[in-house]
């Protein structure tokens, strides 16, 4: 009996305690492990609201305001805490259907029942000064204060760039700083620059009571943290110009590029057809960006850093400076010039279009010889005692110290190195090393395999302007309150040619444009600007026009680079553009004729749509043929013709007392 009884006993105890461990396991595991008893209880009093910084504002050089901030609400829920509903009222507060909010409903829950999650974001003031009237009513739901980027000239759009929600590759590479639902730079100055402008978030601790209504901070504030802004950014831009520049390319495809010579600074940076930024912007930047990206004239396209082109006649300001650096000509190194030049033993000839006689280098900058630069090409392939290939690449290690065939490293993401083709690339296309100077003379004259961007081209006149150097352009100029400028763009870099070099050069674009040059139409009343024109040859439609320049000649306070694409003659429609930024930004005023600015303004060179496609296109309908669109002519969207008027044209005529001279050297 004993026995038995003490058998129950143990037994009994063992039950016992085998509750008491089960009881304290559980307490643990809600206590230490689990934490939805604690984030439910904690939602029933305290809710942690994060305080998202204001971005930093981006100014320009004058301190006026590009971007600045504007308030939006994002509506947050708890759908744990979500009780007694009027869901037909809340919808219609936020202009929405019961449909879209059981689906933004089941996304909450699929994220947490217990945490809270974004329900609505970038909720406009007066949408929610409405909700906010009624917001007791919602348990469960509560605002966080957020802001959008505002744009309030419209201008600079690929410059600035845009913000987006983050993605989950950005959540990863961020080691834990972003958080689903935060926003990030996406492109432009908004993405170089991110860590800067974002700022730090901070948490306030919020009592609320049983309807959601706040009642107060958590102690007072003790555990609460501030927001930091983000550091405010002071552009290099010069608003009045860029807005100037934007105008002048309305309905152009192209580019515009001026910087500082003394400093890199970029003081206008275009890229038409540009986009408003504030598209942008709200809840409809995701449809707004699928417009732009399926617009046949890409406006997203960045072309001052991402266009590749031709540099056509301007590259004859390069050729001049690094032949005589290579010691092959001088300033009084003549060539005569019977219309062309001939090489390949003389069975083929690049034509000039023009006969120059005896033609200096000097002279051959004014009048843009052709002939003249096929000579110089050939001397420094054919007559410095090597081979093709290795004067070849001495030749382009020198295009490459003027910024060619390389990035120049501009604070924009993106940035292409255009091209200068190696000597391996020519070896291999004509199967042995014995190739010269006829094997590629269109380089020569800027043509053939070349490609560089409108940056690049501006960056050349900066170097001339500076007779031999060049700071690295860039797009910010100070930082913060300090106003830091990053190190790299304080950092002079040589070009590699003499400064006695640059003088013959810079006569002869003086004389281009100030004494009956190809550049005469964008001469400035008192200000001496040295131009080249240019007329880049295009395979797809009309050769595009080109203008570089910097003005004064002495003490230049600006460089300038512009590309209008299929718009034929430089000096017809690049030069004047330039002439009427460079006085703008120089003088404060435009002395152009007005009729020529109004036909600049109002110009239209925009890509039209070809006639033949369409009748094509009905032809291949109409047929029993299953692919209907399978061979149809692909579409040209930066390289398509755009005809100039003929009244265009014998207005442009009369601009300059040397029109002919114009046309047949460019």
């Amino acid at each position: 009996m004993n026995n038995s009884y003490f058998n129950r006993k143990f037994v009994i105890q063992g039950i016992f305690i085998a509750i008491a461990l089960i009881i304290v396991a559980r307490l643990f595991y809600i206590q230490i492990i689990d934490d939805k008893y604690l984030l439910s209880a904690n939602n029933n009093v305290m809710r942690k609201k994060i305080i998202y910084p204001a971005r930093g504002v981006i100014l320009d050089r004058n301190g006026k305001v590009l971007v600045q901030n504007e308030p939006v609400y994002d509506i947050m829920v708890t759908p744990r805490e979500v009780k007694d509903l009027d869901t037909l009222l809340l919808c219609d507060l936020l202009g929405i259907d019961t449909a879209d909010f059981n689906i933004r409903m089941k996304k909450a829950k699929a994220h947490s029942p217990y945490r809270a999650s974004q329900f609505m974001k970038q909720v406009n003031s007066s949408v929610y000064a409405k909700f906010q009237e009624h917001l007791y009513k919602f348990r469960g739901f509560y605002p966080l204060n957020r802001t959008v980027r505002s744009y309030p000239d419209s201008i600079a759009a690929q410059f600035l760039g845009y913000i987006q929600e983050v993605n989950e590759r950005d959540i990863e590479k961020s080691n834990g700083f972003y958080r689903p639902g935060d926003y990030i730079g996406a492109s432009g100055v908004e993405r170089a620059y991110e860590e800067l402008l974002r700022g730090k978030r901070g948490v306030e601790n919020q009592m609320v009571d049983a309807l959601n209504r706040p009642k107060g901070s958590f102690m007072e504030g003790k555990y609460d943290t501030l927001a930091v802004t983000g550091d405010g950014l002071v552009s290099s831009l010069d608003k009045d110009l860029q807005i100037l520049a934007e105008k002048l390319m309305k309905n152009k495809l192209g580019s515009v590029v001026a910087i500082e010579p003394s400093t890199g600074e970029i003081l206008s940076f275009v890229s038409s057809p540009s986009y408003n930024p504030n598209m942008m912007v709200g809840r409809e930047l995701g449809n707004n960006y699928m417009k732009l990206l399926n617009d046949e004239t890409k406006p997203m396209f960045i072309r001052p850093i991402q266009a590749s082109y031709p540099p056509g006649s301007v590259f004859k300001v390069v050729a001049a400076l690094t032949a005589q650096q290579a010691g092959v000509i001088n300033d009084q190194t003549i060539f005569y010039c019977p219309g062309g030049y001939r090489y390949g033993g003389g069975r083929a000839i690049m034509r000039c279009t023009h006969v120059d006689g005896a033609t200096g280098l000097v002279k051959s900058i004014k009048m843009s010889c052709n002939t003249y630069y096929g000579y110089v090409y050939a001397k420094m392939i054919d007559s410095r005692g090597m081979s093709g290939p290795k004067a070849y690449d001495l030749w382009r290690d020198a295009l490459g110290k003027f910024g060619l065939g390389h990035k120049l490293g501009i604070d924009l993401p993106g940035e292409k190195p255009g091209l200068v083709p190696t000597s391996d690339f020519y070896t291999k296309r004509y199967g042995n090393g014995s190739w010269r100077s006829s094997y590629n003379i269109s380089l020569s004259i800027g043509q053939g395999e070349l490609g560089i961007t409108p940056l690049q081209m501006a960056n050349i006149m900066a170097i001339v302007a500076n007779r031999g150097f060049y700071y690295r352009p860039h797009l910010i100029k100070g930082i913060g309150e300090k106003q830091i400028l990053k190190e790299e763009f304080t950092e002079k870099i040589f070009a590699g040619v003499d400064a006695r070099h640059y003088e013959p050069v810079i006569e002869g674009m003086s004389q281009a444009v100030n004494q009956g040059g190809t550049g005469a139409a964008s001469r400035i009343p008192g200000i001496e600007m040295c131009g080249k024109t240019g007329t880049v040859q295009n395979p797809h439609g009309e050769n595009h026009a080109v203008f570089f320049a910097f003005a004064p000649r002495d003490n230049p306070k600006i460089a300038i680079a512009v590309f209008v694409e299929n718009a034929g003659y430089g000096g017809t429609w690049a030069a004047p553009i330039a002439s009427m930024m460079v006085e703008k930004y120089l003088k404060d005023t435009i002395s152009l004729p007005k009729y020529i600015q109004d036909r600049i303004y109002n110009g239209n060179l925009m890509p039209k749509p070809k006639k033949v496609e369409k009748k094509e296109e009905t032809v291949k309908k109409d047929s029993t043929k299953k692919d209907s669109t399978k061979n149809a002519p692909k579409k040209q969207t930066l390289r398509t013709a755009a005809t100039e008027p003929k009244k265009q044209q014998k207005e442009s005529a009369i601009l300059v007392h040397h029109s002919q001279v114009r046309r047949n050297h460019e």
